[in-house]
Formats: structure tokens, sequence, C-alpha cells
């Protein structure tokens, strides 16, 4: 019995010759001289049992292929997010840059609002506009509104990324902190 008082199972025959096959098999990872069944006491009893009828078979386990994971395109890595620049976000709000969109979320649950932003960017991006503003509401008593949090987060997936350089607040004129000033990307090729 063992200290727990649970009584354990020794190992049979073919498990011990099975073992000491293995640990033959095993380089020490430490280049040391000690012999580890010295260490044990080679004064231990040999253990000696009839041959196995069926000596265990070492199936040489098969060989593991690596498979590569395809080569990632320029299409399915989202590139990285830019805020606008200050000068930009001041000529701007000036009136001296053009607005070339404008989208109100006012209104829309966060499932309509997520698709028609999509689309709307989409087609934003088709149209090879530059600059777009993007009404999401402030919230309403002093709490800061769900479109308002989930704009911004939405426009940091990739799915969004392909489309958008970056984003902003808008300045007061034209909404605040509740509206983006959203920079749309270019169209790569003909469209």
């Amino acid at each position: 019995m063992s200290r727990d008082g649970k009584r354990r199972r020794g190992l049979s025959y073919e498990d011990r010759v099975l073992w000491t096959h293995v640990t033959k098999a095993i380089k020490p990872l430490r280049d040391e001289t000690k012999n580890v069944a010295g260490e044990i006491g080679d004064d231990a009893p040999e253990v000696s049992k009839p041959p196995l009828k069926h000596p265990p078979k070492f199936v040489k386990p098969a060989p593991v292929h690596k498979t590569l994971a395809p080569a990632a395109t320029v299409k399915s890595v989202a590139p990285p997010l830019e805020p606008l620049t200050r000068r930009m976000k001041g000529r701007v709000a000036k009136g001296k840059h053009a607005i070339d969109a404008r989208l109100d979320l006012h209104g829309f649950t966060q499932h309509e609002a997520h698709s028609v932003l999509l689309r709307f960017l989409r087609n934003a991006h088709a149209r090879d506009a530059r600059l777009v503003l993007v009404i999401t509401g402030k919230g309403r008593g002093g709490e800061i509104g769900v479109l308002r949090r989930q704009v911004p987060q939405w426009l940091g997936l990739p799915e969004f990324r392909a489309l958008v350089i970056g984003f902003e607040d808008a300045a007061i004129t034209h909404g605040g902190e509740g509206a983006l000033y959203v920079r749309v990307r270019r169209a790569s090729g003909p469209s």
C-alpha cells in the first residue's frame, strides 16, 4: 500500500519490458557520466521472467507532414488605421476641405447601423470619396450612446479597415463627439 492508503497496481512483465526498451532509447538532456541505475543501487536483484510468447511489436510512428499555411495575400491583411492629421481636421472644420458624403445613424438598431454603415462606406469607396461624415449621436441623459461606442469598434474590424484609412471625432461645427470624420481608402484599380 502507498502512503495515502490506496492499493497501487505494479507494472506487468510486458509493461516492464516495454519501459526498459523505451528508456534505453532515450538520450539524456545533460551529458552526465553517472549511471541513473547506479544512483538507485546496483545491488537490486534482477528480475528474471520467462520470455514473452508474443514480444511487443514496436511500430514506427508515421512521419508528420508539416503543412505550411498559405501565404498571406495583401487583401487578407487589413491595413492599419491612421488618425486624421491635425492640419486636415482643422481644414475640414473651417470648411476648406470638402466632406464628400454624410450618413446619419440616428434611429437605427445596432444590426441595422452596422449593415448601413458598411454599405455606405463601400459606396463611398467605389465613388472614390476621400472624407465622409458619420453621425452617431452623443447619447441621452449624459450616457454615451450605443452607436457612439460601437461605430469606432466596427471601423477597426478587417471588413471596414479595407475601406477606411482612419477616423476621428468631428469638430463641433459637424457634430463634435456625436459624429466621426472617416477617411476612405482609394479604390485600387479601375472600378
